[in-house]
């Protein structure tokens, strides 16, 4: 047997219901499992490492430039000191040996120092007739800086490079020619040693902010994913609810957030449980009632043809009394069975539809006048759903307009276009209109009902079948009567 709705809650039947493959488990685990390959700790720390690389490549090439750049600054010291040293000794010779240790110490093949309107030079070899680069000291910019640097790492040259750069005690310009490969060593070795210091640091760094990370997000989120988990497994376990911690950020109130829906939805789900059940017996009660009834209805068919006086007056309001009876519980039990098929959506014209319309007012036993106006409107709906959806609203509005006796009382169904692409619909009546106490519990089954012998069924199965052909059912504020108002795509 299927099972069965009651109350909007789905009752299971005694057959049990067929097991699941471990095939299809399996395949249905798979992309969870997947996606555990890589989760937030790994993402967060890959996304760590990335930025502390970025920060060191973006502080690592401005520093070997700089360090080029201070290193041919020492060696151009160092050539002014020798300059001085060579002024010193203004009118002595000055030997080969002194010239070699003092280019030597500057580690240079030349020294050139302008000042006074004179330029003294300092060499022991004749001069090259063209130098592989000029640098300027004067006017480096960030730019020049690390592309001399790239150039001098990845494409060395043989021939000297010339180094321009300000002079200092009477010097007006220190000019010296130096090789390019002691330069190269040096910066290969200082980038080697910022290379490893700096790898230390970036993992430390990358460490620390690992596992700051992992404390105040990965761990709290691993514990509301967690929670999450264990409670869809049993939503009815109080002891699966989880506890929130005393923190006051965003995961503190997610946590907070999330054990208050927790607790709503197990209430709700223990209700809707006890409701199942309680509507599964309501359902056996009113199918045993049922046939009770209509045995004791035959027997009150009997009783009409007797020819007592007393039992002729009573019998056929024991009649009327059984067969309401017995309407209550078929309603009961058709509520509680019938699960609503999948909608056969089409262009509905809704002229055939309200053309049956008029004919429910013969249930009223007081005149009661049923009015319908479709115009050429279609709408794309199951014409059988929709067309019960709407028997049952004039059927409510006549039988509410008869028991309440209303002179000229008329119910009015009116279609029109009241925006592009939707279809409204009016059912309205001059009643009295409903209560403040039917309005709060019009949709729910068994409750909105203020007639003598209704079900308070006829409104709800409405709304469903108008739910699930995509449209809308709801009840206007209106001062006399009552009116609603069907919206429904148009066909």
């Amino acid at each position: 047997m299927p099972a069965r709705s009651v109350n909007g809650v789905s009752v299971e039947s005694d057959q049990a219901a067929a097991p699941v493959s471990p095939a299809s488990a399996e395949t249905r685990d798979l992309p969870e499992r997947r996606t555990a390959r890589l989760g937030l700790s790994g993402r967060l720390f890959l996304v760590t490492v990335a930025f502390v690389v970025v920060a060191e490549v973006l502080t690592y090439v401005p520093a070997v430039a700089n360090y080029r750049i201070e290193w041919m600054s020492d060696r151009l010291a160092a050539a002014q000191v020798a300059a001085l040293v060579l002024d010193g000794r203004t009118g002595e010779p000055v030997s080969e040996a002194l010239e070699g240790r003092l280019l030597a110490g500057v580690n240079a093949r030349a020294i050139a120092v302008r000042g006074g309107g004179a330029q003294r030079l300092l060499a022991i070899e004749p001069m090259p007739e063209q130098v592989a680069d000029t640098v300027d000291l004067r006017d480096v910019t960030a730019l020049s800086a690390i592309r001399g640097a790239w150039r001098t790492l990845v494409a060395p040259v043989q021939e000297p490079i010339r180094v321009v750069g300000e002079g200092g005690g009477g010097f007006d310009r220190v000019e010296i020619l130096l090789d390019e490969a002691p330069l190269r060593t040096a910066m290969i070795d200082y980038a080697l040693r910022l290379l490893v210091s700096s790898l230390i640091i970036a993992a430390a760094a990358a460490a620390l902010v690992f596992v700051v990370l992992q404390v105040l997000i990965v761990r709290p989120v691993r514990r509301l994913a967690t929670s999450i988990t264990a409670f869809a497994d049993d939503p009815e376990d109080a002891g699966r609810i989880i506890a929130p911690s005393r923190r006051s950020d965003e995961i503190g109130q997610a946590e907070r957030a999330l054990g208050r829906m927790q607790r709503s939805l197990a209430d709700q789900l223990r209700q809707k449980r006890r409701l199942a059940e309680l509507g599964l017996a309501v359902s056996k009660i009113s199918h045993e009632l049922r046939n009770l009834l209509t045995g004791a209805q035959l027997l009150g068919d009997r009783l009409e043809g007797t020819e007592d006086p007393t039992v002729q007056r009573v019998a056929p309001r024991l009649v009327g009394t059984l067969a309401r009876a017995i309407r209550f519980c078929e309603a009961t039990l058709a509520y509680g069975r019938v699960s609503e098929r999948t909608p056969l959506l089409a262009s509905t014209p809704l002229a055939p539809l309200f053309a049956e319309l008029p004919d429910l007012a013969a249930l009223a036993a007081h005149p009661v006048s049923v009015e319908v106006a479709a115009a050429d409107l279609s709408v794309q709906a199951d014409p059988e759903q929709l067309g019960r959806a709407l028997a049952n609203l004039v059927r409510n509005a006549v039988q509410a307009l008869d028991g309440a006796a209303v002179p000229e009382a008329a119910v009015r169904v009116v279609a029109s276009r009241a925006a592009p692409g939707r279809i409204t619909i009016l059912v309205a009546d001059n009643g009295p209109g409903l209560p403040a106490r039917a309005r709060e519990n019009l949709f729910a089954p068994f409750q909105g009902s203020m007639r003598s012998g209704g079900t308070g069924l006829g409104l709800p199965i409405a709304a469903e079948l108008i739910g699930i052909n995509g449209g809308t059912l709801t009840l206007d504020a209106s001062e006399a009567g009552a009116q609603f108002r069907i919206v429904l795509p148009e066909g």
